[in-house]
């Protein structure tokens, strides 16, 4: 599995990157980040990958035979197991999320793809 996490800090909030994706990954609400539209990210998504077959809620399957993923949200947060997909695939769903302001926090790195990275 690679996770790839979003979200979106409030106007001049910066915090512990690896900290928030622990309590994002944990389904918490977290001071300093921006409720984001989930639903209307999600059927951007669901746009996106409308050729894969929806396996449930939050869940895509590739009918080709590469790849699945699964989407968790909270309020704040877009949180997307990744399941065999291919990197174009993923970089699909990275720029669905820059239109929102989201940027790419990939925790397997760890590094967050914003302007503020060290």
């Amino acid at each position: 599995m690679y996770e790839l996490v979003f979200w979106k800090y409030s106007e001049g909030i910066y915090l512990n990157h690896h900290l928030v994706y622990e309590a994002i990954a944990e389904g918490q609400i977290i001071d300093g980040l921006e409720d984001i539209p989930v639903t209307i990210i999600v059927n951007r998504l669901q746009n996106k990958f409308s050729h894969w077959d929806k396996v449930d809620e939050n869940s895509w399957q590739n009918p080709d035979g590469g790849g699945a993923f699964q989407i968790k949200l909270t309020k704040q947060s877009v949180k997307i197991d990744c399941y065999g997909t291919q990197g174009k695939q993923m970089d699909v769903m990275a720029r669905v999320m820059e239109e929102f302001q989201c940027p790419l926090y990939d925790p397997q790195m760890p590094l967050r793809y914003d302007e503020f990275n060290d």
